[in-house]
């Protein structure tokens, strides 16, 4: 019984503000520096960081996406495929999605292709949320075109990136 309890206890759960960049931090500095890290490593602003694990799982480590079949699990969302070629491109193959830390550094470095292939510059949250949910291809065709509902949700996207932001701003640490 106290195995099973402590169990459940150490499952990681969301922030208890997610909108908040400043609380989030607040609440988990390890998360700080983790997004610092792959802004440093990959150039990816923190905000933008945030707002696309935000939009994808809410902060839930075990995320998976609803009504659906699909190998998208974790933090990012990344599906089985891209999160091989992350591995296989960072050397890091031990990474879990699971991990905020990896989570974060697999944003940056699909971000960070993203800006390499596609001319997406990091600090657009729109188009980046787009090439992200789409990947680079359906990015590329336009497939977010026809999806009125993705259009909206990378506005959010790269309206909470702006938010993220300012907070950040506010309270730099």
């Amino acid at each position: 019984m106290v195995l099973l309890a402590g169990g459940c206890a150490s499952a990681p759960s969301p922030p208890s503000k997610p909108l908040d960049a400043c609380a989030i931090f607040k609440e988990r500095p390890s998360w700080y520096k983790a997004t610092k890290k792959a802004e440093r490593k990959w150039g990816t602003p923190i905000a933008v960081q945030l707002a696309i694990i935000q939009a994808e799982s809410s902060f839930r480590h075990d995320a998976r996406p609803p009504g659906r079949v699909s190998s998208a699990y974790g933090y990012s969302q990344a599906i089985d495929g891209t999160w091989d070629w992350y591995r296989e491109q960072t050397g890091h193959r031990r990474a879990k999605r699971t991990n905020f830390d990896h989570a974060v550094d697999f944003v940056g470095w699909y971000t960070n292709v993203s800006h390499r292939t596609l001319g997406i510059p990091k600090s657009d949250g729109y188009r980046q949320y787009l090439a992200y949910h789409e990947g680079h291809r359906g990015f590329q065709r336009g497939t977010y075109r026809k999806k009125d509902w993705l259009v909206r949700v990378a506005r959010r996207v790269d309206q909470q990136a702006k938010t993220y932001g300012a907070q950040l701003r506010s309270c730099r640490r």
